[in-house]
């Protein structure tokens, strides 16, 4: 059983595990990503305190972790190279993605964006953001498979591609 539910305190132990392993793959594929404090312990726990954490369960163990939220990114409020394609600041940003070892390359991301659009589709929200280092490869892969369009860039920790995708 494979399914997405809000991130309680019980997981902060798992979902810190899980971002130290995606710092380390990053660190592995040559991404300076990650290689700092962000995402820190108090990022996760600013994620639960506004209620916009997640993780994603598969048979009963915890093998992701993302923060979805909802209103205005304010990294995003600047672009360059390019622009969004509204000007709109009611749009859904998908930050912190992170896949436990063990679980990635198992296209379990197709599942974490599909149910988080449905979601969110249901909440009438139709603007979607995302953005990630220039050396992430593996993610400029799965955003484009998942029909996001690149922007431009933004400044989070350096300069990142930004993507976005509209649903009808």
């Amino acid at each position: 059983m494979i399914y997405l539910r809000k991130a309680v305190l019980t997981d902060l132990p798992k979902i810190v595990s899980i971002l130290t392993e995606a710092k380390s793959f990053l660190k592995k594929s040559g991404s300076d990503q990650w290689q700092g404090q962000y995402p820190a312990l108090a990022d996760i726990e600013n994620d639960m305190a506004k209620n916009q954490a997640y993780v994603l369960v598969v048979n009963d163990k915890i093998v992701a972790y993302s923060a979805v939220i909802t209103g205005e990114e304010p990294a995003y409020t600047e672009i360059t190279d390019g622009k969004w394609s509204n000007d709109s600041l009611d749009y859904v940003t998908i930050h912190r993605i992170a896949f436990s070892d063990q679980y990635r390359g198992q296209q379990l991301t197709r599942f974490l964006f599909s149910t988080i659009f449905s979601l969110m589709n249901s909440r009438d929200y139709h603007d979607f953001r995302v953005d990630t280092h220039e050396m992430n490869q593996v993610m400029q892969h799965v955003f484009e498979r998942e029909g996001f369009i690149r922007r431009g860039f933004v400044f989070i920790e350096g300069k990142r591609i930004a993507y976005q995708l509209e649903l009808d």
